[in-house]
């Protein structure tokens, strides 16, 4: 019966590294440096003879550069034999291929093979799977929101995406949320969660840029004497001449119906600091806005700006949705009408396409230049006569993507309909925002925002 492995803290020049190190272990010092912070993560395999000598089975490329490094201990894996070694592999091999083993299962395994020190490419080969699920498998497992979220049922690609939120618990229940209550959403609801998170990160850039300036951050500013801080653009100084930027001592910060954010400088406590505005309110029966937006027109702002977010969020989704239809060995069905009718009734999607766009979804290399006219699409096609149809699907998507704005849900059109409901037939799961284009009825229009 074979004994239970055992995990030992051991010193690594102690470790015997047998002749049949393998022919890529030529030690970089990138490597070296690594384990020489962070130490050896994942325990070497060996096997302890008679005479108390320990063999390094599996890791002896990790072994070498702890010895390298100058590393007192690394954590060694004693296994009962040699042939236990391979006895574990062929185990967890045998598992993987159970027909009915979960991903959460599979996951495991593969974690189990690379703690004996199996490299993802090895495990790929052994078990038929591809390099890249085994990676993204490892990865998951890595991470404790990725072990959990395997753990209670989610597919493999959900735990990859939470792994990303780790740490910010509202992320990761807003998530949970949607796969519990409209999985549908899963994608759009990823993106919009990793859009925000950027677009927290450069506010909290801008302010910290601003406070270290010395610069106070007001929540708003008016053009008017009822104001109490007044943008510069709208203020006199103290002799009449315009102030300028210079004058400033605090900012707006606000956020466009893009979601970036800019600095308006401002003038706080201007009356004391003896300025003036530069206009007074006209109120000749004209529609302009008098004072500060009423709350219905703040919750119309809102929404505008928080659809627009959702589009931009929501054109990266359906951007690589296209990207993995692409991929695969067969044109999607219904192509070829697809195309002709985009070029015949949408003339626009072929002559005004964006190259980069259409060769990122078709898959192609696309290499940055300054180049005068230069289209990857155009070079890629020239480089090879493959599958020709797909460059053609990837044109027609590219120019239907470039004629849709971020605030094309204001104004829903056939055009925009046409593609959508095309990308729908293929499978794709419009975001909330796309299906109010989709459904065709226009928004009200918001006054304080046009």
């Amino acid at each position: 019966m074979n004994a239970t492995p055992t995990l030992e803290m051991l010193d690594p020049a102690t470790l015997t590294v047998d002749i049949n190190v393998r022919k890529d272990a030529a030690l970089t010092a990138d490597f070296v440096a690594s384990i020489k912070e962070h130490g050896v993560m994942e325990p070497v395999i060996a096997h302890r003879k008679d005479d108390d000598t320990v063999h390094v089975l599996m890791g002896q490329r990790r072994t070498r550069a702890a010895v390298e490094a100058e590393r007192p201990f690394i954590p060694v894996l004693i296994i009962d034999s040699p042939e236990e070694a391979e006895r574990i592999v062929t185990q967890v091999v045998e598992n993987i291929q159970r027909a009915e083993l979960t991903e959460a299962d599979e996951a495991d395994a593969y974690h189990q093979l690379s703690l004996i020190g199996v490299p993802a490419a090895a495990i790929a080969k052994k078990t038929g799977r591809t390099k890249d699920k085994v990676e993204n498998a490892l990865k998951a497992k890595a991470s404790t929101t990725g072990t959990k979220a395997l753990e209670s049922g989610y597919t493999l690609d959900m735990a990859l995406v939470m792994t990303e939120f780790e740490g910010d618990q509202d992320a990761i229940e807003e998530l949970e949320s949607v796969i519990r209550d409209e999985p549908q959403y899963f994608d759009h609801i990823a993106q919009k969660l990793r859009d925000d998170r950027e677009s927290k990160a450069q506010l909290s850039a801008l302010i910290e840029e601003l406070v270290a300036q010395g610069k106070a951050v007001v929540e708003d500013a008016g053009h008017y004497a009822d104001e109490e801080n007044l943008y510069v653009s709208a203020a006199k100084r103290p002799d009449g001449e315009p102030a300028t930027d210079e004058d400033a001592n605090a900012y707006v910060i606000s956020t466009n119906y893009r979601g970036e954010h800019s600095a308006q400088p401002v003038i706080s406590d201007w009356k004391e600091l003896g300025f003036s505005p530069k206009y007074e309110r006209y109120n000749g029966g004209t529609q302009a806005q008098k004072g500060p937006m009423t709350d219905e027109q703040k919750a119309e702002r809102k929404t505008l700006i928080a659809n627009n977010k959702a589009m931009e969020s929501a054109t990266k989704v359906r951007r690589e949705f296209v990207k993995a239809l692409l991929a695969r060995k067969q044109a999607p069905k219904g192509w070829q009408y697809f195309t002709v009718h985009a070029i015949t009734h949408h003339s626009e999607t072929a002559s005004g396409y964006d190259g980069k766009v259409a060769a990122e979804m078709v898959g192609a290399k696309v290499e940055e230049t300054n180049r005068w006219g230069w289209n990857p699409l155009r070079d890629h096609v020239a480089k090879t006569e493959a599958r020709p149809e797909f460059s053609l699907i990837a044109l027609v998507c590219a120019g239907y993507e470039k004629t849709i704005a971020k605030d094309s849900w204001r104004s829903p059109s056939q055009t925009h309909r046409d593609y959508l409901n095309q990308l729908v037939t293929w499978g794709y799961t419009p975001s909330e925002v796309e299906s109010i284009i989709i459904d065709g009825q226009k928004p009200a229009e918001d006054d304080a925002a046009a």
